[in-house]
């Protein structure tokens, strides 16, 4: 029986890698992390204040054009003849500037990926917000070896398998109450990326099953209390690429998170944009 020290193990009885070890498993960090967050938020909408509605701008420049076309006010009417009435003058548009968007492309043909791979990472969905680059961001082997125990294995393990690249990216949903991280790790072929997702394992977590991919590999590692972060981590594999998909929450985690986390992570590696 394996230990929970133990990690991935490499094809045809290659070295044995240490298993990943959650990040941040049963931490308290709902409330110093993601609410404090949300604090954080709040404090900068009250500091801006409200600006001040297009309705009222409007009707002050129409009152100004007024005034200007018919003087000052005498108090009391002119004989001979109706006020006359402003003459209403278009106010100029204001075209806003479009949002930047991103300029990664990618190609999948035959579970083969191409281009950039920052482009196959989990959408960000409306509202949420990401964490340092929203392109996301490429993973070191070092940044990789901290992510593991007994990292110096890990470094050859990566090279048994024909490890080419990883990126990473994490997002805040718009609600505050869930964290989502993708990470894409791109091997030389297929059967590598999914000897080595084969070969993953997480220590003191439960072993759950994601709907919709039978070869797809979930764990659920529940908070010793109600205020502490509870986390899901799921393992699977798009042709030469292994994706991992973590969903940190307060309390008990939905399993339902995970399933459509990994659903929505497998159609980009499948089919692009």
């Amino acid at each position: 029986m394996s230990t929970p020290d133990e990690g991935v193990a490499a094809a045809g009885g290659a070295e044995a890698a240490p298993r990943r070890v959650p990040r941040g498993v049963a931490v308290a960090l709902a409330t110093l992390g993601l609410l404090a967050v949300t604090a954080a938020s709040a404090t900068v909408t009250v500091a801006v204040g409200r600006p001040d509605h297009p309705h009222r701008a409007a009707v002050a420049a129409v009152a100004a054009v007024a005034a200007a076309t018919t003087g000052p006010s005498t108090g009391a009417a002119t004989s001979g003849g109706p006020t006359p009435l402003p003459v209403p003058v278009p106010l100029p548009s204001i075209t806003l500037a479009p949002e930047p968007g991103s300029t990664l492309h990618g190609t999948v043909d035959g579970g083969t990926h191409g281009g950039d791979l920052r482009y196959f990472l989990l959408p960000v969905p409306d509202g949420a917000e990401p964490y340092g680059s929203p392109d996301g961001t490429a993973l070191t082997v070092d940044d990789l070896a901290a992510q593991y125990a007994q990292s110096t294995g890990i470094k050859s393990v990566l090279d048994s398998y024909g490890y080419q690249e990883a990126v990473s990216r994490r997002y805040r949903t718009a609600d505050g109450k869930a964290e989502v991280e993708s990470r894409l790790m791109r091997f030389a072929t297929q059967g590598n990326a999914q000897g080595f997702a084969n070969g993953a394992s997480f220590a003191n977590g439960s072993p759950i099953d994601v709907p919709g991919d039978s070869t797809a590999k979930g764990y659920v590692f529940k908070p010793d209390q109600q205020a502490f972060t509870g986390r899901l981590v799921g393992v699977s594999t798009v042709g030469d690429v292994e994706y991992e998909v973590t969903v940190d929450v307060k309390g008990d985690p939905d399993q339902g998170l995970l399933a459509d986390a990994m659903k929505r992570q497998r159609d980009r590696l499948s089919h692009g944009g």
